[in-house]
Protein backbone atom coordinates (compact mmCIF):
# COMPACT_ATOMS: atom_id res chain seq x y z
CA UNK A 1 0.00 0.00 0.00
CA UNK A 2 1.12 3.67 -0.52
CA UNK A 3 -0.59 6.82 -1.04
CA UNK A 4 -3.16 8.20 1.19
CA UNK A 5 -5.39 6.29 3.98
CA UNK A 6 -7.18 7.40 6.65
CA UNK A 7 -5.38 7.39 9.59
CA UNK A 8 -3.51 9.74 12.04
CA UNK A 9 0.16 10.27 12.87
CA UNK A 10 2.47 11.25 15.56
CA UNK A 11 5.94 11.14 16.09
CA UNK A 12 7.72 10.29 19.43
CA UNK A 13 11.17 10.67 19.82
CA UNK A 14 12.53 9.33 15.94
CA UNK A 15 9.82 6.48 15.91
CA UNK A 16 6.37 6.93 14.23
CA UNK A 17 2.91 6.31 14.74
CA UNK A 18 0.31 5.15 12.55
CA UNK A 19 -3.44 5.36 14.05
CA UNK A 20 -5.92 4.04 11.97
CA UNK A 21 -9.77 2.89 12.93
CA UNK A 22 -12.66 3.71 11.48
CA UNK A 23 -14.41 7.74 11.77
CA UNK A 24 -15.14 8.61 15.39
CA UNK A 25 -13.21 5.88 17.28
CA UNK A 26 -10.39 8.37 18.76
CA UNK A 27 -7.94 8.21 16.15
CA UNK A 28 -7.38 12.29 16.67
CA UNK A 29 -7.80 12.20 20.23
CA UNK A 30 -5.62 10.03 20.68
CA UNK A 31 -2.45 11.46 18.65
CA UNK A 32 -3.14 14.89 20.46
CA UNK A 33 -3.05 12.67 24.34
CA UNK A 34 0.07 10.93 23.00
CA UNK A 35 1.70 14.41 22.14
CA UNK A 36 1.01 16.14 25.69
CA UNK A 37 2.38 13.30 27.52
CA UNK A 38 5.47 12.91 25.69
CA UNK A 39 5.84 16.73 25.40
CA UNK A 40 4.64 16.73 29.51
CA UNK A 41 7.41 14.14 30.42
CA UNK A 42 10.02 15.98 29.06
CA UNK A 43 10.11 14.18 25.68
CA UNK A 44 9.81 14.79 22.22
CA UNK A 45 6.96 14.13 20.23
CA UNK A 46 4.46 15.97 17.59
CA UNK A 47 1.84 15.29 15.19
CA UNK A 48 2.60 14.56 11.98
CA UNK A 49 -0.81 14.61 10.31
CA UNK A 50 -4.53 14.08 10.94
CA UNK A 51 -7.20 12.28 9.28
CA UNK A 52 -5.41 12.03 5.71
CA UNK A 53 -1.69 10.56 6.17
CA UNK A 54 0.50 9.55 3.21
CA UNK A 55 2.49 6.90 2.97
CA UNK A 56 5.60 5.67 0.72
CA UNK A 57 8.70 3.22 1.11
CA UNK A 58 11.98 4.81 1.17
CA UNK A 59 15.13 2.79 1.53
CA UNK A 60 12.98 -0.43 3.48
CA UNK A 61 11.27 2.34 5.52
CA UNK A 62 7.85 3.53 5.25
CA UNK A 63 7.66 7.34 5.89
CA UNK A 64 4.55 9.07 6.75
CA UNK A 65 3.36 12.33 5.87
CA UNK A 66 0.74 15.09 6.34
CA UNK A 67 -1.38 17.18 4.17
CA UNK A 68 0.71 20.45 4.08
CA UNK A 69 -1.89 22.77 3.73
CA UNK A 70 -2.76 21.35 7.79
CA UNK A 71 0.58 21.40 9.23
CA UNK A 72 0.06 21.16 12.82
CA UNK A 73 -4.15 21.34 12.71
CA UNK A 74 -5.89 18.54 14.33
CA UNK A 75 -9.24 17.87 14.77
CA UNK A 76 -10.39 17.62 18.46
CA UNK A 77 -14.20 16.45 18.59
CA UNK A 78 -16.71 19.50 19.94
CA UNK A 79 -14.03 21.65 20.07
CA UNK A 80 -13.16 21.80 16.35
CA UNK A 81 -9.41 22.37 14.94
CA UNK A 82 -6.81 23.04 16.94
CA UNK A 83 -2.75 23.25 16.78
CA UNK A 84 -0.72 21.04 17.73
CA UNK A 85 3.46 21.12 17.12
CA UNK A 86 4.05 19.33 14.05
CA UNK A 87 6.70 17.49 12.15
CA UNK A 88 6.18 17.06 8.05
CA UNK A 89 7.16 13.41 8.07
CA UNK A 90 7.99 10.46 10.05
CA UNK A 91 9.44 7.13 9.83
CA UNK A 92 6.88 4.77 10.85
CA UNK A 93 7.72 1.61 13.68
CA UNK A 94 4.46 0.68 14.55
CA UNK A 95 1.03 0.38 13.39
CA UNK A 96 -2.24 1.23 16.09
CA UNK A 97 -5.15 -0.36 14.76
CA UNK A 98 -8.32 1.09 17.07
CA UNK A 99 -10.80 -1.12 17.85
CA UNK A 100 -14.51 -0.40 17.23
CA UNK A 101 -16.58 -0.26 20.31
CA UNK A 102 -18.58 -3.50 19.50
CA UNK A 103 -15.43 -5.43 18.55
CA UNK A 104 -12.62 -5.42 20.93
CA UNK A 105 -9.52 -6.81 20.00
CA UNK A 106 -8.06 -10.13 21.60
CA UNK A 107 -6.61 -10.54 24.39
CA UNK A 108 -3.90 -12.39 23.78
CA UNK A 109 -3.08 -11.41 19.81
CA UNK A 110 -2.00 -14.44 17.57
CA UNK A 111 1.36 -13.88 16.12
CA UNK A 112 0.46 -13.14 12.31
CA UNK A 113 -1.68 -10.32 14.29
CA UNK A 114 1.49 -8.91 15.72
CA UNK A 115 2.55 -7.36 12.32
CA UNK A 116 1.17 -5.31 9.33
CA UNK A 117 2.74 -4.49 5.78
CA UNK A 118 2.74 -0.93 4.36
CA UNK A 119 3.93 -0.42 1.35
CA UNK A 120 6.08 -3.73 1.43
CA UNK A 121 7.49 -3.17 4.90
CA UNK A 122 6.42 -5.16 7.95
CA UNK A 123 5.55 -3.27 10.85
CA UNK A 124 4.57 -4.11 14.51
CA UNK A 125 1.18 -3.79 14.73
CA UNK A 126 -1.23 -2.97 17.97
CA UNK A 127 -4.96 -3.48 17.91
CA UNK A 128 -6.16 -1.77 20.91
CA UNK A 129 -9.45 -1.29 22.43
CA UNK A 130 -9.95 2.95 23.85
CA UNK A 131 -12.85 1.62 25.33
CA UNK A 132 -11.09 1.58 29.17
CA UNK A 133 -10.10 5.47 29.03
CA UNK A 134 -7.61 7.70 26.94
CA UNK A 135 -5.25 7.39 29.58
CA UNK A 136 -5.21 4.04 29.14
CA UNK A 137 -4.70 3.82 25.60
CA UNK A 138 -1.78 6.01 25.94
CA UNK A 139 0.04 3.98 28.25
CA UNK A 140 -0.26 1.47 25.77
CA UNK A 141 1.03 2.82 22.84
CA UNK A 142 4.00 4.10 25.01
CA UNK A 143 4.79 0.87 26.26
CA UNK A 144 4.28 -0.78 23.07
CA UNK A 145 7.21 1.16 21.76
CA UNK A 146 9.75 0.85 24.22
CA UNK A 147 9.13 -2.84 23.51
CA UNK A 148 10.03 -2.56 19.55
CA UNK A 149 13.60 -2.63 18.54
CA UNK A 150 13.96 -1.50 14.83
CA UNK A 151 10.94 -2.88 13.52
CA UNK A 152 10.39 -6.35 15.39
CA UNK A 153 8.97 -6.85 18.42
CA UNK A 154 11.46 -7.78 21.88
CA UNK A 155 10.81 -10.95 22.82
CA UNK A 156 7.78 -11.27 25.20
CA UNK A 157 8.28 -13.16 28.50
CA UNK A 158 5.02 -15.27 27.58
CA UNK A 159 6.19 -15.90 24.16
CA UNK A 160 7.38 -19.69 24.70
CA UNK A 161 4.78 -19.94 27.90
CA UNK A 162 2.65 -22.88 27.71
CA UNK A 163 -0.23 -22.94 29.47
CA UNK A 164 -1.99 -26.16 30.10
Amino acid sequence: MSGAVHASAVLVGERGILLRGASGVGKSLLALAIVERVRRRGGFAALVGDDRVWLEAASGRVLARGAAALAGVCERRAQGLVSAPHEACAVLRLVVDLADRAAPPPRMPEAADRYETLCGVNLPRLRLDLSPGLDDGVSSVISALERIEGSVWRKNILDDAVFA
